[in-house]
């Protein structure tokens, strides 16, 4: 049955479809990045609120500002902005369709229908899902990047940015002239304090453009910290025909976990949909709780990655039935991760980890770690440095985190251990490929990456360590080497 408004009444009596008039809503939220992960979390929010009579006025506009989003556009709109979301479970598997978003903008360059919307009065949240990428960060310095070329750009440019930030402003600099009030800006990226994020990134390219607009924006917008949690896996052959099989023609349709969690602060200057009563916490400390799930999840999810891509496991159930990946997960977790994580109310990181060891060996959950491995150069400055920091200042063993990092510089060279090739799987790809090869004669020639590592490379266990773990993978293979360090013996 090809998905589509008219289809709903016919569907599968099993598969849950919108109970409210999906004529009848009204746009309040413009989200940039209408990904997976998107369509399975706020947009999902969203509908539960809908099938409760609430939020008719709070209506999903889809967005993008890449000329790749054009592609996603026209699936969605063919089928009335509807998406099946598939639970996956070892119990059982059910599938929902999810109204809440009601159009997709044309992806132009210079972004004008972005910014006209935005600029609407009626739209109250801009939201996004760009990527740890997105958010320009300078991994050296933490701080936004202001020299990035897609930055010059737009503050040569203001009226015809590449960026989502140029965009923003170009939207709230119409939105002050014209005596409207301001919209709140919305991150639901695994960025900890991404809201904190989006703030300096928005008001200091705001600063080097247009200081009365910067001064407005800091009085009047809201950027809102939260967390986002979901395991949503990308759309393949095998999920188009799971779909096919339960009675649904959808040409996007997403998988995912029986988990969802968002934590976020109460801080939205238009008002929100009532958010807390489909389930999200609403708390004036989401630090604590994104801290726990950035790095025991997101951290995890580096730790087996790229130790999975040289081993040849296709997906992180794989990795977590691959006993030589599982341990070197478990021993890190325990030893270099979880004594660097504050407990949340009714959750302790033992706990968590816990969770999260059950949640990566779900088999219906086909997460390639070829997805998870995805942009190295922002996840492991986001994710994993962070931690090795601390593990230092507290003086804490540090073994594992720096085989982290060397699987990381093993695995952009391009080879697996039994041979095959490994595709370009990183922004960054052709450059880190180049400094991977170097690296195998001389190590510290990847940690001299300060642009990733800062002064790391200057740690003497940092460099000793990860050279020394380096050496050994080249020379005794991945395996082997996940084996002595999870029967605690040195590289």
């Amino acid at each position: 049955m090809k998905l589509s408004n008219d289809t709903l009444a016919e569907l599968p009596e099993a598969i849950i479809r919108p109970s409210y008039d999906r004529a009848a809503l009204r746009p309040g939220i413009v989200h940039i990045g209408v990904g997976n992960f998107h369509r399975a979390h706020q947009a999902w929010y969203l509908h539960r609120l809908m099938q409760e009579g609430l939020a008719q006025d709070w209506a999903i506009i889809g967005a993008g500002v890449r000329s790749y989003d054009a592609a996603m556009r026209s699936k969605l709109l063919a089928q009335d902005c509807l998406t099946s979301l598939i639970e996956l479970d070892p119990s059982g598997m059910s599938a929902e369709v999810v109204g809440s978003m009601i159009d997709y903008l044309p992806i132009e360059e210079g972004n004008g229908p972005l910014i006209r919307a935005m600029s609407d009065p009626a739209i109250r949240i801009v939201a996004m899902t760009v990527t740890e990428g997105g958010y320009y960060i300078d991994p050296a310095t933490d701080a936004f990047d202001a020299s990035h070329p897609d930055i010059r750009n737009d503050l040569a440019n203001p009226a015809a940015p590449v960026t989502w930030i140029g965009a923003v402003l170009a939207a709230l600099s119409a939105r002050r002239d014209a005596g409207h009030g301001p919209f709140t800006v919305q991150s639901c990226d695994n960025l900890r304090g991404n809201g904190d994020i989006s703030r300096a990134a928005v008001t200091t390219m705001a600063r080097l453009s247009d200081p009365a607009l910067a001064d407005w924006i800091e009085a009047e917008v809201t950027f809102p910290n939260s967390m986002v949690d979901c395991i949503v896996p990308a759309t393949g052959e095998a999920e188009l025909a799971l779909a096919r099989k339960i009675g649904l023609d959808d040409a996007a349709p997403v998988t995912h976990e029986n988990y969802r969690q968002w934590v976020l602060e109460d801080a939205f200057c238009a008002g929100r949909p009532a958010w807390e009563k489909a389930g999200a916490t609403l708390t004036p400390n989401v630090h604590d709780y994104e801290a726990m799930k950035i790095r025991i999840l997101n951290g995890g999810h580096q730790v087996l990655a790229n130790a999975g891509e040289l081993l040849a496991a296709g997906t992180i159930h794989g990795c977590m039935t691959d006993p030589d990946i599982f341990s070197f997960f478990m021993r890190v977790q325990e030893e270099e991760i979880v004594p660097h994580v504050a407990p949340v109310p009714g959750m302790t990181p033992s706990a968590y980890l816990d969770l999260i060891r059950r949640r990566f060996s779900n088999p219906e959950i086909a997460d390639t770690t070829r997805r998870v491995a995805f942009d190295g150069s922002s996840r492991h400055p986001g994710f994993v440095l962070p931690i090795l920091r601390d593990a230092l200042g507290a003086g804490g063993p540090v073994d594992g985190l720096c085989l982290v990092e060397a699987l990381w510089a093993r695995m952009c060279a391009a080879t697996r251990d039994d041979g095959s090739p490994i595709e370009a799987n990183d922004p960054d790809w052709d450059a880190l490929h180049t400094v991977a090869l170097a690296a195998r004669q001389e190590p510290a020639a990847w940690l001299a990456q300060s642009h990733i590592y800062g002064d790391l490379a200057a740690e003497p266990q940092v460099a000793d360590r990860f050279g020394a773990w380096l050496d050994a993978l080249w020379r005794d293979g991945t395996r082997a080497t996940l084996a002595r360090y999870a029967a605690g013996r040195k590289g």
